[in-house]
């Protein structure tokens, strides 16, 4: 988009006549959430604006390296003139926060996103939310002080598993070396989100990886609140298990069942390309990415993986029919036996 598009003209005037900001992102926050939400806060800081950054569920141990980290509040304190939320397909996903009122604001990369805001800027194609907001920002006349830059490319390097996303252009690569430009430390960032791992979040994964399970292509396993306790980890995500499950060779989707406090099971989805898992979760109330899907299921651990394992069997088998009727027909044009 250029400057002079008519979406960027509309953000523009509608960030520049605000006064009091609130920005929300998602339950269960990742890398992009937090860098999209510290980013574009501390952009907003910068250009004299009153900005509110609301994570429901607070900001995980690993990401508080981030500067301005300390501001982000578990619900918002004031009336806001202004509601922005970033990196959320559906308001469900604030986690109540948004007590019925319609966004102002609505910026993100997931292709089921249901366009519930005033605005909804979304661009399915982009890698991160953290790099519509890199690209977006000069051309909303906001400033990017070092430590937004930190955040933005921390959201970019997270949701692109340090670049290494089917969906990674050149672009994004001249994006990210424009903010190492404006101050971010990509070494260090990379070190931090993506190769280190606390003594917890180890003991976390070994609970869910000796029962780990395969049928065919499909691999699948789960964390329970009992594997909490037992591993002294502190958080109710995956610890970044999905890396590691995505990673296998041999799988083209895999599934991890996390349960929940609240009754839920969280289910993600991880798929190879050429797959499209996030049909899989819009099933089950869910959304995400073609590659990354999840969705928050209510029943107990055993119910839920028995329904998701037998809804992803079968919808893997009819892909894999439907691939090979494909392969078959085109050989039967180009006249191939």
């Amino acid at each position: 988009m250029s400057q002079a598009d008519p979406m960027h003209d509309l953000i523009r005037t509608t960030l520049h006549q605000a006064n009091h900001i609130a920005l929300f992102s998602h339950i269960r926050p990742d890398g992009d959430a937090i860098g999209s939400l510290l980013g574009l806060g501390l952009c907003l800081q910068q250009a004299g604006k009153q900005v509110e950054m609301i994570l429901r569920d607070g900001i995980p141990q690993n990401f508080r390296h981030l500067p301005g980290h300390e501001q982000i509040k578990s619900t918002p304190t004031s009336n806001a003139d202004l509601w922005i939320i970033l990196d959320a397909s559906d308001p469900n996903r604030i986690g109540g926060l948004l007590d019925g009122r319609q966004p102002d604001i609505n910026i993100d990369h997931h292709v089921t996103n249901l366009n519930y805001a005033r605005i909804n800027f979304i661009q399915p194609e982009a890698v991160a939310t953290a790099a519509i907001l890199a690209e977006s920002i000069p051309l909303w006349q906001l400033p990017i002080p070092p430590a937004a830059a930190q955040a933005l490319l921390t959201g970019i390097l997270t949701d692109t598993i340090g670049f290494r996303t089917s969906n990674m252009t050149s672009d994004v690569l001249r994006l990210a070396a424009n903010l190492m430009d404006m101050g971010a430390d990509l070494p260090e960032l990379y070190r931090r989100a993506l190769s280190t791992r606390s003594y917890e979040s180890a003991m976390y994964w070994g609970q869910a990886l000796a029962r780990l399970q395969r049928q065919g292509t499909l691999i699948w396993t789960s964390l329970t609140l009992q594997d909490r306790q037992v591993s002294g980890y502190n958080g109710n995500d995956d610890a970044d298990l999905n890396n590691i499950l995505s990673s296998i060779d041999s799988s083209e989707v895999s599934i991890l069942f996390i349960e929940q406090k609240n009754g839920t099971v969280k289910v993600s989805w991880r798929a190879q390309p050429g797959w499209d898992v996030s049909a899989l979760a819009l099933e089950f109330g869910g959304g995400g990415h073609a590659p990354a899907a999840g969705a928050d299921i209510p029943g107990t651990l055993s119910d839920v993986q028995t329904r998701v394992l037998q809804a992803t069997m079968a919808w893997m088998q009819a892909s894999n029919q439907k691939k090979q009727s494909t392969i078959n027909h085109n050989q039967t044009l180009s006249g191939v036996k």
